[in-house]
């Protein structure tokens, strides 16, 4: 089985696992990473998703045996955006899905091509010390096709993404930390362990308040201060009334003072 979820209190981490690839990303492999993001999302158990690649390598991107088969004049066909239907998967699986809930990455060893793109999709990156990123795709004439081109350069600016993506090059988790396409960086083989010890910090937030935040940061992009303003009102107030007066009350009370962790 190449994906499996393993769940811890209301962490579910979704193990990428296809060792005779470097955890390549075929056609199977792209259709069970999505159902299993959707069916994280829609769980009334799991709050926070770790996405994670076994055997020390994260992603080595699209699996390029599987992409030589599809020599016909339309290729990939299926994933076209249509007018009015349903977004389609993306071809790496969950690259265009729209979750209510974060992910966080935990990288080690190689997040390159698709698997890069993949990485950049989660909200948060946890990379080892030896991960990298990199467009190594490039060499193949492969472009990006699951989001690089449009979510590097929102986290790492215009210069900085055209340099990564045009030149395909390495790009070592000290510059990722640096540039901020990494948000973490930790010892090697500690990837997981820190992003869901991450992910299980988050758990203990009010979750409906953290998920509208988070939703809110998306949704002003492109949009004047002035209509970013308006959406994060229409986007908040529900969940003041539901869990911040609530809270409030609590902290009145003398609940979570200080930085405390009784919240």
């Amino acid at each position: 089985m190449s994906v499996r979820i393993e769940r811890a209190e209301r962490v579910w981490t979704v193990v990428l696992s296809r060792p005779d690839c470097r955890n390549a990303v075929n056609h199977e492999t792209a259709e069970a990473l999505y159902h299993a993001f959707l069916e994280f999302d829609a769980s009334p158990d799991a709050d926070v998703a770790v996405f994670w690649g076994e055997g020390g390598v994260f992603c080595a991107g699209w699996d390029l045996k599987f992409a030589s088969t599809l020599d016909r004049e339309m290729p990939l066909r299926e994933l076209d955006f249509v007018e009015g239907a349903p977004v389609p998967r993306g071809p790496l699986g969950p690259s265009r899905l729209a979750l209510s809930k974060p992910v966080i990455a935990a990288v080690e060893g190689p997040a390159v091509a698709g698997g890069m793109e993949l990485a950049l999709w989660c909200d948060l990156r946890v990379m080892a010390r030896s991960a990298y990123l990199g467009v190594y795709c490039r060499r193949w004439g492969i472009p990006l096709i699951d989001g690089g081109t449009v979510r590097l350069p929102r986290l790492v600016g215009e210069a900085r993404a055209l340099d990564i993506i045009m030149t395909g090059r390495k790009v070592p988790a000290e510059e990722c930390l640096a540039i901020g396409a990494a948000n973490r960086i930790c010892d090697d083989g500690k990837a997981r362990d820190v992003a869901e010890a991450l992910a299980l910090d988050l758990t203990r937030f009010p979750q409906a308040c953290l998920r509208a935040d988070r939703r809110s940061v998306y949704e002003q992009r492109g949009k004047s201060v002035a209509e970013g303003l308006r959406g994060e009102w229409e986007t908040s107030i529900d969940t003041l009334r539901a869990e911040g007066i609530r809270g409030a009350t609590r902290f009145r009370d003398g609940k979570g003072r200080h930085g405390g962790s009784d919240i």
